[in-house]
Parts: structure tokens; C-alpha cells; sequence
């Protein structure tokens, strides 16, 4: 085998590494290792495994639950002017851009991140869990009170055209709510009030780290077949809850409220930075999960017509899991004589307070709460088997002649696993869902991944050179990509991007529990400390590189391609000295 001349790295925003995988090299300098034969890094099967990872990736629980609050409250179909705007011009840009960087190594600022995200994400499948555990009883534990768990003040909603819901006591508390504080989380009076152990929850969560452990325990291999299923069987329950919400009484004033256009929102900024972090949260951006699902592809995939084809079914998706929604809101507040506003909600409450409210009010109630939490299962299961496969294979590209040997590799994503399960507990104790908030606002916020976009499109557009980067896709898919894509990289991405950060900050209000619960000052440092966490990875490692690097700051070096096989393509920068 001839000799493969090593790459010098340039350092890339994000501590990301302009060089390509080196697999002969790599091989060639571990000859004589003692041990088991290195294994090969992997390939997707075929295209449709891409796809439908790149798919269960992206298209996850805020999909369902933050887009739609989002519309709704910033203008209805107004908010589809900016959001559109976004996805045009940093959305499609920052996919393309990822996913061509898959032939080249994930950042240690995105491992960072992967790091909280798979501690506190998978939080929210256990609480599924739970919900689908006890969907499987002659009624449903939440539709009414008398339980154990129940207070004095627990009161049950009226309903009927007559339901005088409006003259409520302020002190009255659901069934659904208690259900949710008492029975399921088992809320303390604070952060610092960490309380025991849920143990029913200890166990639903260590059932979804399982699941999600065995889902990439062989890495593609597994996963590839696996997605098969999580991917596509969340559209089948997305079909199902489609048509029952619009069959129902009053589904046409919940769509109404969702879509009815307010063009005078588009006046406040609010509204903009909202569309941008959406796009982001949404599409995966600045996590490193793009690069890594595309880093398993062939290289000369046509990463570009995919970009399009995953940019317009995530936002697809995102709209239909809204129609789902607020079409069975609007049932719910008709059977209670409400406005569709005072039942709408975000996040964690609409699916574990608002939606399970709804349920009650159907037909056959336990077999929509069934597909309604399956759904939520397999919309996370993928996102989060996902973050763990990229957080391992991180490791595995940085010590591949130590750790793509034997068992190693699933004895890796078999101790990460295990350590985010221990930590992980913490979020299930009685005082876990405070805490689950501070991961949640801080640590996988839209700020932080406003900047590391702006990292990624001023490393690429400005250090490595936009037209450098055009040269690699077209090795890589044989034509140049549209140039709008090169000039959104070099100035429109990274100008809408920093100026989201800029607002989002300047609007800063510090998070609060159900809006009323003020977090001690040291829960708000460690919120900062887990946000600002991952950013020193940037100006450490450009410093490292340029450290290691010889010839003068600004020189320029020329490029030197050569292939290693049919699939892989090895990049060299070659300074001068």
C-alpha cells in the first residue's frame, strides 16, 4: 500500500478540523498493534438509511411542541414570513454546510454540548414512559380526583356548552396538574430542596437509556436498521392524531387561532429571533449530529439535494404537528367553554398538562393517550440514540486505532451511557425538574447555538475560504452548488445569525419555574457556567493550531488533494515554511 502523505489540520470555528478521514493511514501506522483487527468505521447500507437518521434526527419533540406555541403566539401565519426567511437563509445554508463537513471531524465545542443534551433530553422519555405506563387502566389516572395523590383543592373541569369554567377559585388545582406535580414528579418546594429519589422514574429513564444503548451498540450498523422503524412509524401516529383532531367539534377554531395572520407582530423583533432559533433548535444545527450522520456516507453523496429534500419535510412536519395540536385545543376549549388561549400552551406542558387534558374529553381516551406518548417516545428515542452515537464516534475518530477494536466500541457507548444514566437521576428526584429547567434554558439554548453557527460560517467562509469549501463539494458531488450558498455562508448567515445572538441577550430575562418560581443566584451561575461552557473551545483550540502550525499568521497554503479509496478523500494542507 503506498505511502498517504499525514494532513496538517487548520483549525475550524467550534475547534472543527479541516482533515478527512485517513483510514489506510491510520491502519498503516497501527501495523503493529497487538491485539484484535481493527474494524472499519462504517457506511450507511444505503441512501435511505441517511435519509431516515438525518429524518428521526431533526425532526423531534420540539417539532411538536414549540413550534406550533411559537406561531400561534407570533402573529399565526405571519410567523411564517421570518421563519421562511430563516430557513432560506441560514437553515438550508448551515445543513449543507454540516453535512458535507461529515467527511471531516466533529467539533469539541458540539461534543460539549451532545454532553448536556444526552444527560437531560432523555428526561422526557422517561416521563412518556411513565404517562404510557398508566394510559394501560380502565380510566385514566389524570381524568379525575379521589386519588391518593389528590389534594382538597383538586377540581374537575366542566364540560358542555353550560360549563361555567371561567368562575373556577383561583386555589383549585386539576386532576391532570396534580397527576403531573404530585404523582409523576413529586415537585419540591425548590432547586436547593433536592428530595428523594422517584424510583418509578429511575426505572422508565433506565428503560430508555436501554433502548437507546442497543439502538447504536454496533454503531451504523445497528442504527441504520433501526430507523427503519423509529422514523417512520412517528408519521403513521402523526396521520392517526391528524385525522381524529380534525374530526372533532371545534377543531376549525383551534386552526383558526393557530394560523389567522396578525402582520403587525412582524414589527417586533420578539418574532424574528424566535423564527431563527426555531430553525436551529429544529434542524439539528451546531450539535454536531449533522456532521456525524453525514460523516457515514459515501463521499460522493449529493449532500446538496438532500440538504433541500431534510430542510423541507422538517418544516413540513413541524407545521402538520401543529394542525394536530391546535385542532384538538380547539375541542378541548369548546367542551370547556374557554378561549383557545387560555389552553394553549409550550414545551413540557402541552404534552404533559394540556394535550393529556384533551384526552379525557375523547372517545376511547386510553387508546389515543397510547399513540399520543408512543409518539412522543419515538420522536426522542431517535433524537437522543442519535446524540449518543455522535458523542461516542467523537472519541472513536480521535483514538480509532485504540478503540475500533474487539468490544471496545460498544464498551464505550456502554460506559457514556452509564454516566449519563447516574447523573441523570439527579432530573428525577423530587427537586429534578428545577434543575431539568436549567439544563433545558441554559446549557442547549438558542444563544449558544446562534454563536457556534456564526463560529462555523466565519471559520469556513473567511478562514478556510468559502471557495476552498466549494471545491470540496464538488469533488465530492461533482457539480458547484447554486453561489447564493457560498455568499449566506460568508455574509448573510453569519450577519442573521449574530444578530439574533446580539437581541436574544439584550432581551435576556432570567428563566422561571410555572412563571413564578424564582431560582436562587447560584442556579442561575450554574445555568451560565453550562451555557458559556462549551464557547472556550473555540479560542483554545485556534490558539493550539496556530501554535502548531509553522509559517507565518497570515499566509495562505496551497491544497493538496489525493484519494485513499472510492469513498474518502484526504485532505492536506501542506504550509510553507
Amino acid at each position: 500500500m503506498p505511502a498517504v502523505p499525514a494532513p496538517a489540520t487548520v483549525g475550524v470555528a467550534g475547534g472543527v478540523q479541516a482533515e478527512a478521514r485517513a483510514e489506510p493511514r491510520l491502519q498503516e501506522s497501527s501495523a503493529g498493534w497487538r491485539g484484535p483487527k481493527m474494524k472499519e468505521r462504517g457506511q450507511w447500507a444505503n441512501k435511505y438509511e441517511f435519509i431516515l437518521a438525518m429524518a428521526g434526527a431533526t425532526v423531534g419533540l420540539g417539532n411538536m411542541w414549540r413550534f406550533s406555541y411559537l406561531c400561534y403566539k407570533n402573529g399565526g401565519g405571519a410567523f411564517l414570513v421570518p421563519y421562511t426567511l430563516f430557513m432560506l437563509g441560514c437553515g438550508v445554508p448551515l445543513v449543507l454546510l454540516e453535512t458535507a463537513m461529515g467527511q471531516f471531524r466533529v467539533g469539541y465545542t458540539s461534543q460539549v454540548i451532545l454532553v448536556y443534551g444526552c444527560i437531560y433530553y432523555i428526561v422526557v422519555l422517561a416521563w412518556a414512559f411513565f404517562y404510557l405506563f398508566s394510559s394501560f387502566s380502565s380510566e385514566l389516572p389524570w381524568a379525575s380526583c379521589g386519588h391518593t395523590w389528590n389534594t382538597d383543592t383538586c377540581l374537575e373541569m366542566q364540560t358542555g356548552r353550560n360549563a361555567s369554567n371561567s368562575s373556577i377559585p383561583g386555589n383549585s388545582t386539576s386532576p391532570v396538574q396534580e397527576f403531573w406535580e404530585r404523582r409523576v414528579l413529586g415537585v419540591s418546594g425548590g432547586i436547593d430542596e433536592v428530595g428523594g429519589l422517584r424510583w418509578e422514574l429511575a426505572l422508565c429513564l433506565f428503560l430508555a437509556w436501554t433502548i437507546c444503548y442497543f439502538c447504536v451498540w454496533k454503531g451504523v450498523k445497528t442504527t441504520g436498521k433501526v430507523v427503519y422503524f423509529t422514523a417512520t412509524f412517528p408519521y403513521v401516529m402523526l396521520l392517526a392524531l391528524l385525522v381524529r383532531g380534525l374530526t372533532l367539534p371545534g377543531a376549525a377554531d383551534g386552526l383558526l387561532f393557530y394560523l389567522s395572520p396578525d402582520p403587525t407582530r412582524l414589527a417586533d423583533p420578539q418574532v424574528w429571533m424566535d423564527a431563527g432559533s426555531q430553525i436551529l433548535l429544529s434542524y439539528g444545527i451546531s450539535v454536531g449530529v449533522l456532521k456525524s450522520l453525514g460523516s457515514y456516507n459515501k463521499y460522493h453523496n449529493d449532500c446538496f439535494k438532500d440538504t433541500f429534500g431534510l430542510c423541507l419535510l422538517n418544516s413540513t412536519t413541524s407545521l402538520l404537528f401543529g394542525v394536530a395540536i391546535f385542532s384538538v385545543l380547539g375541542f378541548m376549549a369548546q367542551e370547556r367553554n374557554l378561549e383557545v388561549s387560555e389552553v394553549a400552551q409550550a414545551g413540557p406542558g402541552l404534552a404533559f398538562l394540556v394535550y393529556p387534558s384533551a384526552l379525557v374529553l375523547m372517545p376511547f381516551p386510553q387508546l389515543w393517550s397510547i399513540c399520543f406518548f408512543l409518539t412522543i417516545i419515538l420522536l426522542g428515542v431517535d433524537s437522543q440514540f442519535v446524540c449518543l452515537e455522535t458523542l461516542a464516534q467523537g472519541f472513536v475518530d480521535v483514538w480509532p486505532s485504540v478503540l475500533r477494536r474487539g468490544w471496545r466500541q460498544e464498551l464505550l457507548l456502554l460506559l457514556l451511557s452509564l454516566l449519563c444514566f447516574l447523573v441523570g437521576l439527579l432530573l428525577v428526584t423530587e427537586g429534578g425538574v428545577y434543575l431539568f429547567q436549567i439544563f433545558d434554558y441554559y446549557s442547549y439554548s438558542g444563544f449558544i447555538l446562534l454563536l457556534i453557527a456564526t463560529f462555523h460560517c466565519v471559520g469556513v467562509g473567511w478562514v478556510y475560504g468559502a471557495d476552498r469549501f466549494y471545491d470540496n463539494i464538488q469533488d465530492m458531488i461533482g457539480y458547484r452548488p447554486w453561489p447564493l450558498i457560498k455568499y449566506c455562508w460568508r455574509y448573510l448567515t453569519p450577519a442573521m445569525c449574530t444578530g439574533t445572538c446580539i437581541f436574544s441577550l439584550v432581551k435576556y430575562t432570567p428563566v422561571k419555574y410555572n412563571s413564578s418560581y424564582v431560582y436562587p443566584g447560584w442556579a442561575y451561575e450554574l445555568g451560565w457556567c453550562l451555557a458559556l461552557s462549551s464557547v472556550p473551545c473555540v479560542p483554545v483550540w485556534m490558539i493550539y493550531r496556530l501554535s502548531r502550525t509553522a509559517g507565518p499568521l497570515r499566509q495562505v497554503p496551497p491544497t493538496h488533494y489525493s484519494c485513499c479509496n472510492s469513498s474518502q478523500l484526504i485532505y492536506s494542507v501542506e504550509p510553507e515554511i
